[in-house]
């Protein structure tokens, strides 16, 4: 194997045994494959142009897409039936084209006996120029993350067949000869697509459950038995909420589910008691410690515990061997989670690991109509820089970086974050400025186009003609592929100086690396103290 898509990759080269995410090698042999798989698809129906070709095809790579981000999907079953589901797709529309003129991505047919050997021949090293190599996978991986976000704004009903043009065109290049600059116009377009992803993903969530609020969210627990929801699936989170009402099942979120507290249409139930727990790589001790079901609705499962295997349940595109998988329903009907309501009722309630409270919600819509406070607060003198510290979370050490710049931040200092980064400092007592909290969570790295969204309304309100004129700074951890594509889209939008850990991404060659350098001003993190001084200084 040879997998170097997340910020653990292994020495910061490449796993090659065995992920550090846990992947096998064979796992990560399937995976090559179904993305080979997916690049046929794509040029197929690239080929074939019509309106239907592209919107089949592009939910087919969405899916697919999405199923292999780190963390997501570890069942060589599930990932092989994804493989069969592309291909057999692929075939239909090269015969109801009359045949294709690509090569043998849109061509391959093997029995499944053979597909190891086949997989070994079109991983990431099959290019072999480390320049070509490294762009055409970022523009994999921010694709991965556009998915994961086209994903979740389907499933609840809104689409953008632009973005499955988009997904299949980019594929679809990735199999040709492209020279540099070619592909660094598909890396910049990869951008403007995230872009227009998180923007309709954060239009879905908002039409369907409202915008979120300043919410104070209780991390205690209650004393009836419990559901403990993790990733970031708000349909399966709706679901779930309904089916348990009047069961006397509590249901709590998990780490990047935390923001669901923030939507006011699951507000209404009482038995939606907080959230559990912190960041997804504790899940091992904290999936543990609940007692009850877990279930994972996407991206950020580790390998299985025996000390909650029989309790855990994965849907989606997430799946673990050996662990039960809930099927997605025809349609839009509704998911079925009667046996994760049976099986709680059987359980103890959550054994508590810590009491308070947090406070989240500050999405564009709410720090929009805080407008005049926060202007009023930059006028004074009150706020001095705003720091984004949005991204991932992982458990290496030295993601402790993250924990200190925000102890570190003067008291003149407000942090803006979403996704699970957060937990680094979400739980500090880090004060308020006038009333403003010196966090202001946005919500989940899905929510990261609020942060965009609030840099732009501060620029308009300013009269600034350049984002990078603002009093803020980028600070941004991360870790999987999503992060890449919110990485992609705010070098569309312009923001130069971004510092990213707590590595830079192996993915990045030298030459590459050194093209983001000169034309963004992209810095790997430093020592806390010459970064916060840094950062406060507008640098």
């Amino acid at each position: 194997m040879f997998c170097f898509q997340c910020q653990e990759a292994a020495k910061n080269t490449g796993c090659t045994v065995k992920g550090v995410c846990g992947k096998e090698d064979h796992t990560a042999g399937v995976q090559d494959l179904l993305i080979y798989s997916l690049k046929g698809l794509s040029a197929v129906a690239m080929e074939a142009g019509d309106e239907e070709s592209i919107r089949s095809a592009g939910w087919q790579v969405v899916l697919g897409l999405f199923s292999t981000i780190t963390n997501a999907n570890f069942d060589d079953e599930k990932l092989k039936g994804s493989i069969r589901n592309t291909l057999s797709l692929r075939d239909r529309l090269v015969k109801k084209n009359g045949g294709t003129s690509k090569g043998d991505a849109a061509t391959w047919s093997l029995p499944e006996n053979q597909w190891t050997a086949k997989a070994a021949q079109v991983g990431v090293l099959a290019e072999e120029n480390e320049d070509v190599r490294s762009l055409k996978e970022l523009t994999i991986y921010g694709c991965k993350g556009i998915a994961a976000y086209t994903e979740h704004a389907g499933r609840l009903g809104f689409e953008d067949p632009s973005i499955y043009r988009f997904l299949l065109e980019a594929l679809d290049a990735c199999l040709e000869e492209k020279s540099a600059d070619d592909l660094v116009q598909l890396v910049l377009k990869t951008g403007e697509t995230a872009v227009s992803a998180m923007a309709l993903l954060d239009k879905a969530n908002t039409e369907t459950y409202g915008s979120p609020e300043i919410t104070k969210v209780n991390i205690g627990v209650g004393e009836n038995p419990g559901i403990l929801i993790s990733g970031h699936d708000l349909r399966d989170m709706d679901d779930l909420l309904k089916q348990t009402e009047g069961t006397g099942v509590d249901v709590y979120t998990h780490s990047e589910m935390l923001p669901a507290n923030y939507y006011p249409a699951f507000k209404k139930y009482s038995h939606f008691v907080g959230n559990y727990g912190g960041s997804w790589w504790k899940q091992d001790k904290e999936f543990a410690s609940f007692n009850g079901p877990i279930v994972m609705t996407t991206n950020c499962i580790t390998p299985v515990k025996e000390a909650y295997r029989d309790r855990i349940f994965t849907t989606g595109v997430t799946g673990y061997p050996g662990v039960k998988h809930l099927p997605e329903p025809e349609g839009r009907a509704r998911k079925d989670f009667s046996e994760v309501i049976a099986l709680a009722k059987k359980c103890d309630p959550p054994t508590e690991i810590e009491t308070g409270e947090i406070v989240g919600g500050f999405a564009h819509k709410q720090v929009i109509a805080l407008a005049d406070k926060v202007v009023e607060a930059v006028k004074s003198g009150a706020i001095k820089r705003f720091v984004v510290m949005a991204g991932c979370d992982g458990r290496q050490p030295k993601r402790s970086y993250f924990t200190e710049v925000a102890e570190a931040l003067p008291q003149d200092a407000v942090i803006l974050t979403a996704g699970c980064a957060k937990y680094r400092y979400n739980k500090l007592n880090l004060g308020d400025i006038g009333g403003i909290p010196r966090v202001l969570d946005a919500g989940q790295c899905n929510d990261s186009y609020s942060l965009a969204v609030i840099a732009l309304k501060l620029k308009e309100v300013f009269g600034l003609d350049d984002i990078n004129k603002l009093p803020i700074s980028f600070d941004l951890a991360w870790y999987e592929q999503k992060a890449v594509a919110v990485l992609l889209a705010l070098l569309h939008l312009g923001v130069k100086g971004i510092r990213l850990g707590p590595t830079l991404p192996a993915f990045l060659s030298p030459g590459v690396a050194k093209v983001l350098v000169e034309n963004f001003d992209i810095k790997p993190v430093g020592e806390v103290s010459a970064d916060v001084e840094a950062m406060m200084a507008g640098a």
